[in-house]
C-alpha cells in the first residue's frame, strides 16, 4: 500500500461530504434514493465484512462474546451521538464528530489489510454524501447561508482529520478486531436507524427500497471481489 493512500481517501471523503451537501440543495426531492442506496451499503459493510473480519482476527484472543458486546457498544455509541440535541450547534457538532469517526475507521482498517481499508473507504465515501446532506438540512434551520457553508466545510474536513489520527495509532490485531466490531455496530445503527428511515420519509413508490437492495448487493459484490 502506498503510504499516502489513506490520506488521499480521507481527502476524497471530504469531497464526498461537500458534494452531498450541494446535491441536497439541488436534488432535495430524491433523497429517498440517496439514503436508500447508502443505507444498504453501510449495512452490507457491517454484516458482510467488518463483523466477519472482527471474528476472524479477534475471536480466538477476545472471544465471540466480547466481539458482539463491542458491536452492541458501537450501536449504543452512535445512538447517543445522534441523540444529541438536533437544533443549533450541538446537532452540527455531532455530525462533525461522526464524520471524524468515519475517517478514523479508514485509517485503522488499512492497518489490517488493503482490502478492508478499501471497503471501509467505499462505505464511508457513500454515506458521507448523506452526512453532507444532513449538515445542510440542520444548518438551514437556523443559520445564514455563509454560516451554513462554514459548517459544511468543517464537516467535510473531519474525515481527513480522522484518517490522520487512525494512521498515527498503532494497535495489534486483537485490539483492532474490537475496533472493527465497534465500527460495525456504528454502521448498523447508521444504516438501520438513520439512513433507511430517511429514505422512506416523504417518498412514495419502491425506488428507495430498490436502491437499498442495490446498495446491499453492490457491497456484497465488492467484498467478494476484494476477497
Amino acid at each position: 500500500m502506498a503510504p499516502w493512500l489513506p490520506y488521499a481517501l480521507g481527502a476524497t471523503a471530504c469531497l464526498s461530504t461537500y458534494i452531498g451537501g450541494r446535491l441536497a440543495m439541488r436534488f432535495g426531492q430524491r433523497r429517498d434514493i440517496l439514503f436508500g442506496l447508502t443505507g444498504g451499503m453501510v449495512i452490507g459493510l457491517a454484516l458482510l465484512d467488518l463483523l466477519p473480519e472482527a471474528l476472524e482476527h479477534g475471536g480466538a484472543a477476545k472471544g465471540g462474546e466480547a466481539i458482539f458486546l463491542t458491536l452492541a457498544a458501537g450501536m449504543a455509541l452512535y445512538l447517543l451521538l445522534h441523540r444529541l440535541p438536533q437544533a443549533g450547534s450541538a446537532g452540527r457538532v455531532s455530525l462533525i464528530l461522526h464524520s471524524m469517526m468515519d475517517g478514523l475507521g479508514i485509517g485503522l482498517a488499512f492497518q489490517l489489510s488493503d482490502a478492508t481499508g478499501w471497503l471501509v473507504a467505499v462505505a464511508v465515501l457513500a454515506h458521507d454524501m448523506a452526512d453532507g446532506a444532513n449538515m445542510v438540512g440542520l444548518s438551514a434551520l437556523s443559520a445564514q447561508p455563509r454560516t451554513m457553508h462554514r459548517w459544511l466545510l468543517g464537516n467535510a474536513a473531519a474525515p481527513l482529520a480522522g484518517v490522520m489520527l487512525g494512521q498515527a495509532l498503532r494497535i495489534d490485531f486483537a485490539q483492532l478486531s474490537l475496533l472493527l466490531a465497534l465500527f460495525a455496530g456504528g454502521f448498523l445503527y447508521i444504516g438501520a436507524s438513520e439512513l433507511l428511515p430517511r429514505s422512506r420519509v416523504g417518498a412514495s413508490g419502491p425506488a428507495g427500497g430498490v436502491a437499498s437492495l442495490l446498495g446491499l448487493g453492490l457491497m456484497a459484490c465488492v467484498i467478494h471481489l476484494a476477497g
